[in-house]
C-alpha cells in the first residue's frame, strides 16, 4: 500500500482540500491526510509537509499564497516566471522547498478562475483561448499542472529518499462527436432535393451522383463509417465513447431527425460496443429545458440514464452550463477544451471534479479534458495528415511523461475519404498507433 502523506495547514478550506487531492491523489497517486493540530503533525514520523506562511521546523515546507484561503472572485495579479524551464506563477520565498505555490496556481487554472472574470467572448459566446494565461504565455499545449506535480514529487523524494512512489499509468480515450450521422441518408426528400440542386448549380457533379447513388441504395453513405470505427476499436483495444446529437433541427444542429428509426437502431448498436453520451445541442448552454429533453431522448433510446455529455460547438459557459448538467444528474463532461486550438484548457491531462466558485464546493461532475480535435487540425490549423500526426505525437509524449490521460475528439466523417476529408481516410488509425498505451 502506498504511504500516506500528512499535510499540516492552519485552515483546511474546500479549496485546499480540492486542489491537494487533485495533485497528490489523482495525478501522483499519493494518499493524503490533513491536520490543523501541531502536536499531531510533530508526532508524525513519516511522510509529511507543511502548507502555510511559515514552517514549523525543518520539515518539507511550501509557502502558501492567499488564494486557497479566500472566497469568491477577486482581481488577482499574475506575474509569470520560470521554474527551471517551466512557466509558473505565484513565486515564494527561499524557505519554501519549491520556488512557487503550485497549489494556488493549479487551483487558479483548474477552477477556470479566469473564465469568471470579464472578457470578450467569441462568436459562439464562449470563453476564447486567446484570453487565457496559458495561451498568452505559450503553455496551452502543456499539461502544466501535471508537470508541476512531478517536479514537486522530485523535491519530496529528495527530502524523503527512502520513499517508494507508485505512479499512475498513461491512458488514452478516443471520443467521437456525431453531429452529422449521415451525409445524405435519412435526411428526407426535400433536404436532399435542395442539397442536390445546390451541388448541381455549384458544379459539384460527383456529389450529385453520390447523393443519387446513396438515395437509390447503390452506394453506402460516405459518413457511415461506424463499422470501421468499431473495427479499429477492437483491433487496437481502444476505449471509445460516442456522443450523439439528438436535437431539434436548427441552423447549428442539422443532423438527421432524432425521430428516425434507423438513427435509433444505430445508437443502440453502437451502445453494444462502446459507451454512449449526449452531444448537447447549440442552445442548451443557456436552456436547461432543452438539455433535459435531449437527455431524456437519449435515455429512452439506450434504456439507461444519460450520464455522459459534451457540448456541441464547445458551448460551455462556466459555471452555468455545468450547474445545469449537475441538476440533471449527468456525472461526466467531455467539453473541456478549445475548438480552434489544441492543448489543455484547464492545464491538466488528468480528469478532475468541477469546483463551483459560486458556491465554493467541489461538485460531483467529473470533467475529462480533451487535447485535440480532428477539425482543429484539418481546418483551423490547416495541417496535412503528416503534420497533424507530428502535433499529436508531441502532445502524446508530454501526456505520457506525466502518466496522464490523453483524450481526443474525432468525427465520423474524418474516416470518409470524401469531400474535405479526401486523403485523410487512414489518419485515425495512424493516430491510434501513435497514442497507444
Amino acid at each position: 500500500m502506498t504511504e500516506e502523506l500528512l499535510i499540516y495547514t492552519q485552515k483546511i478550506t474546500p479549496r485546499v482540500s480540492y486542489v491537494f487531492k487533485h495533485i497528490f491523489v489523482r495525478i501522483l497517486n499519493i494518499p493524503i491526510k490533513f491536520t490543523s493540530t501541531i502536536e499531531e503533525f510533530v508526532a508524525h514520523d513519516s511522510l509529511k509537509m507543511t502548507y502555510a506562511k511559515a514552517p514549523l521546523g525543518n520539515e518539507f515546507f511550501i509557502q502558501s499564497h492567499g488564494l486557497l484561503f479566500e472566497q469568491g472572485i477577486n482581481d488577482i495579479e499574475i506575474t509569470m516566471s520560470q521554474w527551471d524551464s517551466t512557466p509558473c506563477f505565484f513565486s515564494k520565498g527561499k524557505k519554501s522547498a519549491i520556488p512557487f505555490d503550485i497549489f494556488a496556481a493549479s487551483f487558479y487554472l483548474l477552477s477556470r478562475y479566469e473564465e469568471y472574470l470579464p472578457c470578450v467572448l467569441d462568436e459562439n459566446d464562449c470563453y476564447p483561448a486567446e484570453e487565457s494565461i496559458a495561451y498568452q504565455n505559450n503553455f496551452l499545449d502543456k499539461p502544466i499542472i501535471d508537470v508541476w506535480a512531478y517536479k514537486l514529487l522530485k523535491a519530496l523524494k529528495e527530502k524523503y529518499p527512502e520513499y517508494q512512489h507508485q505512479p499512475n499509468s498513461y491512458k488514452y480515450i478516443s471520443t467521437f462527436s456525431i453531429n452529422q450521422t449521415f451525409l445524405y441518408r435519412c435526411k428526407g426528400v426535400i433536404r436532399n432535393l435542395v442539397g442536390g440542386f445546390y451541388d448541381f448549380f455549384t458544379l459539384k457533379i460527383f456529389e450529385v451522383w453520390m447523393r443519387i447513388a446513396v438515395f437509390l441504395r447503390i452506394k453506402e453513405d460516405p459518413y457511415d463509417t461506424f463499422d470501421k470505427i468499431i473495427s479499429l476499436q477492437k483491433k487496437h483495444n481502444i476505449k471509445t465513447i460516442f456522443f450523439f446529437l439528438i436535437a431539434n433541427y436548427t441552423t447549428y444542429d442539422n443532423n438527421v431527425a432524432f425521430t428516425k428509426r434507423k438513427y435509433h437502431l444505430l445508437i443502440k448498436s453502437i451502445a453494444d460496443y462502446a459507451k454512449v453520451g449526449l452531444l448537447s445541442s447549440y442552445f442548451t448552454m443557456d436552456n436547461e429545458e432543452k438539455l433535459s429533453k435531449e437527455s431524456d431522448r437519449l435515455s429512452h433510446i439506450i434504456n439507461t440514464p444519460t450520464k455522459l455529455s459534451r457540448q456541441h460547438f464547445g458551448r460551455n459557459k462556466l459555471p452555468e452550463t455545468y450547474q445545469k448538467l449537475i441538476d440533471l444528474d449527468i456525472t461526466e463532461d467531455y467539453s473541456m477544451g478549445y475548438l480552434k486550438h489544441i492543448g489543455f484548457r484547464a492545464s491538466t491531462c488528468t480528469p478532475f471534479y468541477f469546483y463551483d466558485l459560486d458556491f465554493e464546493i467541489q461538485t460531483p461532475l467529473r470533467v475529462h479534458p480533451y487535447a485535440f480535435i480532428d477539425n482543429t487540425l484539418r481546418f483551423n490549423l490547416q495541417l496535412s495528415p503528416k503534420q497533424a500526426l507530428m502535433k499529436i505525437n508531441h502532445i502524446t509524449n508530454m501526456v505520457k511523461q506525466v502518466n496522464g490521460t490523453l483524450i481526443s475528439v474525432f468525427h465520423n466523417d474524418c474516416l470518409s475519404n470524401f469531400g474535405d476529408w479526401k486523403y485523410w481516410e487512414d489518419f485515425y488509425e495512424e493516430v491510434l498507433k501513435c497514442v497507444k498505451e
